[in-house]
Parts: C-alpha cells; sequence; structure tokens
C-alpha cells in the first residue's frame, strides 16, 4: 500500500474533492462543478508547491480533519479558520509541514463559507472527463467525503511557496453582483426588473454548490406559463415560481424552463461562494442587451 495518502479522520459537513472543473461538457448535460472559489483554490495550490490543475479539498463551514501516511506540505485559504497540526496551532493561508500520522485538524470557519485545502502533490483521485472534482448535481467524480475514507495523492511537483502569510480576500459582508439583463427580462413586468436591481435580497440557508438562492421582493411575471427547457450557463439568474432569484453555481443544470433574467459576471462568483446565509446581496445592471 502506497505512503503517498491521506486519511480522512473528519469529513465535516460537506467536504469534496475539486479543481477547475470539467468545462465543454454542456452539450452532454455535464456541468463544470469544480473549485466555487477559484481563487482561493489556486492560491491554497501555489502555497503547497501543486500545478493550477492539483484537485484540493473543499469543506463547508466546520472544516475536517485529516492524516497524512507520509509527510506533506498542506496550506489552507479561502474562509478563514483555525488550522492545527498535532493539537499545535499552525498557519492559516501559508504552508505548512505535516509530519507523517500527524493529525491536521481545519476547524470551523471564521467568516464565510468554504475552506480549501491544498496537499503537496494534489488529491490523485481518478479523474472523470478530465476532472476530479466531485459533482453533487451529476454525481460524478468522488462522493463527498465520509470519516475513514482513503484519498491518494500524487507526488510532489516543486517546492512550496516561500511566503509568511499570503493576502486573501475577506468574505463578503455584502454580496454585490454585477449582472448582464436577459436573455428573458422581457418576461418580467418592468417593475419587477426594477425591484431586482434596485432592492437588497439576503443569501438563503438553502444555498448550495448548485445554486445561490436568495429571500426577498419576489418579482412579478408579465408572461405566464413556461419556457421550453433551454440551455443556462454559471451565473444564470433563474427566477422560480415563488419569484425569488436563485444564482447557479458550478453545479448547476446545463438546461432549465424558469426565465432567467439575468447573467453574474465570472469574477463575481467567487464571493458568492463565501457568503454565509443572511448576507445582504444586491444585483447591479451593467449593461442591458
Amino acid at each position: 500500500m502506497t505512503d503517498r495518502a491521506l486519511a480522512i479522520v473528519r469529513a465535516g459537513a460537506l467536504t469534496t474533492v475539486q479543481d477547475l472543473g470539467r468545462p465543454g461538457h454542456a452539450h452532454l448535460g455535464v456541468p463544470r462543478s469544480g473549485a466555487l472559489d477559484a481563487p482561493a483554490a489556486l492560491l491554497v495550490n501555489r502555497l503547497a508547491g501543486n500545478p493550477p490543475e492539483a484537485a484540493v479539498l473543499e469543506t463547508t463551514l466546520n472544516g475536517c480533519a485529516l492524516r497524512p501516511r507520509s509527510a506533506v506540505t498542506v496550506a489552507v485559504g479561502g474562509a478563514p479558520c483555525p488550522v492545527t497540526v498535532g493539537g499545535r496551532p499552525a498557519a492559516w493561508g501559508a504552508p505548512v509541514r505535516v509530519p507523517a500520522g500527524a493529525l491536521l485538524d481545519v476547524g470551523a470557519a471564521f467568516s464565510g463559507v468554504r475552506s480549501y485545502v491544498a496537499v503537496s502533490g494534489g488529491i490523485a483521485v481518478e479523474p472523470v472527463l478530465g476532472s476530479r472534482s466531485t459533482d453533487l448535481l451529476s454525481g460524478l467524480g468522488p462522493p463527498p467525503l465520509t470519516d475513514g475514507t482513503v484519498l491518494p495523492l500524487g507526488h510532489p511537483a516543486g517546492p512550496h511557496a516561500r511566503v509568511d502569510v499570503a493576502p486573501q480576500p475577506a468574505p463578503p459582508a455584502e454580496l454585490v453582483l454585477h449582472v448582464t439583463l436577459g436573455p428573458r427580462d422581457d418576461w418580467f413586468t418592468p417593475a419587477a426588473v426594477r425591484t431586482f436591481t434596485s432592492r437588497t435580497y439576503r443569501v438563503s440557508a438553502a444555498s448550495n454548490r448548485i445554486g445561490l438562492r436568495t429571500e426577498g421582493p419576489a418579482l412579478e411575471r408579465a408572461l405566464p406559463g413556461e419556457l421550453p427547457s433551454e440551455g443556462v450557463v454559471l451565473g444564470a439568474i433563474q427566477v422560480p415560481p415563488d419569484g425569488r432569484p436563485v444564482v447557479f453555481l458550478a453545479d448547476h443544470p446545463t438546461t432549465g424552463g424558469y426565465p432567467v433574467i439575468a447573467v453574474v459576471g465570472a469574477s463575481d462568483l467567487p464571493a458568492a461562494a463565501q457568503a454565509v446565509p443572511g448576507t445582504p446581496v444586491r444585483f447591479v445592471a451593467v449593461r442591458r442587451r
């Protein structure tokens, strides 16, 4: 049995394997998946000496605990959280050496939602359609981790970064999403479109990797009935029958029948991954079709 492996001692609320995802398969009904906060995943890989495409662990709210079978370098980033190695405090946002058999504990997030754990060599589960990412919607990739799972590790590609700590953006106190209206904003009344771009919503606790759900004023339809299913993209904002916008994230379906009132710019989506339930949300229109 190889010693390049990592045992999951505490899986936490939801810990998954993620990389840069599997874009380019929407025509097959396969979402892109991948790390919701991609800049955080890229940073921890760089700190640990991994290439950008290496797979990392994405935790949700209360972290995880890991035990490597051989000495490894790890880096934890994304949502700020306490980190310990063998019960001793260790750095967050910097490379940390973990001896063989020592317990790495990634604690509950102080703020934000998702922390990222890179391990030197990367998580080397078998790729599916070119990606090691867990996709909660389609079921592709490894299942969410459970206590006792053992993950294979790759071989280190290079030395870890030589930094004391790497700055990272704080989770948003207010989530501002810049949107392009359309393609189906004409399915809503002018008053509803004004409400959408002027009122404040809040992040719903029902949000997940598929979509960020919101609470706030319902948007009134101008047209009755439903659309035939049509393609939807990352960042599309669907409005289901309850009238509350849903922002599609990495594990979103590739088609849908509810009207898409707008699409969020890709650069705003990492912040959406870190917005805790109750965070105020504003949709700001940047241009019309």
